[in-house]
């Protein structure tokens, strides 16, 4: 668990921020224990609708459907989810040239040596089959890559890919 005063920690206002600096109008999502920072700032904003979902296979029919109704969505969910929504990325994401930004909790990453949860193992190979690209997200320094996954989403009209690597701060 990281502390919230820890400077290391990628803040969730600063989150938010870079959604509103990209006109994102909902947030689909399944909040996990992860990013409890994240849900009360969007459940407190009132220019980014929170979609919360069931299930993380419900999300790009969700955000597929926002964006052909000329709304600009981003998902939120975790490495796990993206192995559930697979057939619903390649139908809804990619076959459709929807440019959306999938913010990816990376659950179990670890830059210190051997990563023994396969759900960190499995990510980054499964998005290079879907042909996505991916930034990783996990200091206050890589914040920029937030721009450039919107930038590269709108500029290709396909999905990229945010993994966060570290959960969000106060």
């Amino acid at each position: 668990m990281t502390n919230a005063y820890d400077s290391s920690t990628i803040s969730a206002a600063a989150v938010v921020d870079a959604l509103h600096e990209h006109g994102i109008t909902h947030a689909v999502w399944l909040p996990d224990s992860e990013t409890n920072f994240m849900h009360i700032l969007l459940t407190d904003d009132d220019s980014i609708r929170l979609v919360p979902v069931c299930r993380e296979g419900e999300t790009m029919a969700i955000a597929a459907g926002l964006w052909v109704g000329g709304k600009k969505p981003v998902v939120m969910i975790q490495n796990t989810g993206v192995f559930e929504s697979g057939d619903s990325i390649r139908g809804m994401s990619l076959d459709t040239s929807m440019p959306l930004v999938m913010m990816i909790g990376y659950r179990g990453w670890t830059r210190h040596g051997a990563t023994p949860d396969s759900a960190a193992r499995f990510i980054e190979p499964v998005l290079d089959a879907f042909g996505i690209r991916y930034y990783l997200v996990e200091q206050p320094e890589d914040m920029e890559r937030i721009s450039m996954a919107f930038t590269e989403a709108e500029e290709s009209n396909r999905p990229v890919a945010l993994l966060m690597g570290r959960e969000f701060g106060a």
